[in-house]
């Protein structure tokens, strides 16, 4: 049987060794004859995973001493509204920075809880000879007393992502649930960064919050105990019971990364990945990208077909050659292909391969 390769852009594929140790340990983990959903989150054997796997998380990302790791209920959408309610208490005000359909999402959570007096927000991307590209203003010009200023480093739906460091006079809150660990970053230029677990780290329905230990000082507004990031921190993310399934798998994939040679060789790997298939994209007049080149995402590969009446038979030829989930958002159209630290360059190769032959294929 030939190899699949998913592209789906989250729920994602997960690195296959961590699967292969999970479904041998589903029903036996740790010798003892139980699944770690089964036991309490409170037992000495899953706190050790716990202290395990922050240790792991921080070498990865070389996370300083002052920082604090969450591990947190839902997704990235969750942080939308913690970040809101935990910082913006006492008529708090806090500036947005928007380039795609998440960042955008963020906002409007904002807005519904502070209102729309309490956020601002700056559009950063501009359209230039028909590429979208990202501009980043000079906030030190910007006039305002704000708590922090709000970023998604990638746009999964646009395919869209930013390189460059936000500077800023205020913190900086980044939403990195698409790209953490994809790349190194200086975490000590950040007032706090969240996570949605589905990307990168393992499944859904748990997110990462690293969070410097001042930010934790600013007024919050009213707000749900499990999502407080004080009282997370000062019950160890374990208020209430955890995501346990969740949190063992985000902790073996910290031990597999942490084994391949850690965010640096991910990084190399990843720009690896990318520049291979964006060369086909941009070496066949078959298809086409819309994002300027400095900007394009190593994560979301998005693109078209120069002639979309072949979208359909692009997907099932795909899906039969064992390349499954390229369909793009229904927002955008197109296809997309999500190529997350789990995806093998091997993945990525056969992609390419494909998209060569169905472009000689059907070209006229």
């Amino acid at each position: 049987m030939s190899a699949k390769y998913n592209f789906c852009a989250g729920p994602a594929m997960l690195p296959q060794a961590v699967m292969q140790k999970a479904q041998k340990e589903l029903i036996d983990w740790n010798g003892l004859g139980v699944s770690v959903m089964e036991i309490s989150h409170r037992s000495k054997e899953f706190i050790a995973l716990t202290t395990q796997a922050e240790k792991t998380l921080r070498e990865l990302m070389n996370i300083p001493a002052n920082y604090h790791v969450l591990f947190m209920h839902g997704g990235g959408r969750a942080q939308f509204t913690n970040v809101v309610t935990n910082f913006l208490g006492d008529n708090g005000r806090a500036l947005y920075l928007t380039s795609g359909q998440w960042s955008s999402s963020a906002i409007k959570e904002a807005k519904r809880i502070a209102g729309e007096d309490s956020i601002d927000e700056i559009n950063i991307v501009e359209t230039v000879e028909g590429l979208h590209q990202v501009k980043l203003p000079d906030l030190h010009s910007v006039d305002g007393d704000y708590r922090y200023v709000h970023y998604c480093a990638n746009e999964t739906v646009d395919g869209i992502e930013i390189f460059d460091t936000i500077e800023s006079p205020w913190p900086v809150v980044a939403d990195l649930s698409s790209t953490i660990m994809s790349h190194e970053i200086d975490v000590s230029k950040f007032g706090l960064i969240y996570a949605g677990a589905q990307k990168n780290i393992g499944p859904s329905g748990l997110s990462i919050v690293i969070v410097r230990d001042d930010m934790l000082n600013l007024p919050s507004l009213v707000q749900s105990s499990i999502m407080d990031y004080t009282i997370t921190k000062d019950n160890d993310s374990m208020f209430n019971t955890p995501p346990t399934f969740a949190w063992y798998l985000a902790a073996e994939v910290f031990e597999w990364l942490k084994s391949v040679g850690g965010v640096g060789a991910m990084e190399k790997l990843n720009s690896d990945k990318a520049n291979l298939l964006y060369q086909c994209i941009d070496e066949l007049p078959f298809y086409k990208n819309g994002v300027a080149v400095q900007n394009r995402s190593r994560m979301n590969v998005t693109f078209q077909l120069v002639d979309n009446n072949l979208d359909e038979q692009f997907l099932a030829e795909a899906q039969a050659a064992g390349l499954v989930a390229l369909k793009g958002h229904r927002i955008v159209g197109g296809m997309r292909a999500s190529i997350y630290n789990a995806m093998p360059l091997a993945g990525v190769q056969k992609l390419v391969e494909f998209m060569q032959a169905f472009a000689n294929k059907h070209s006229k």
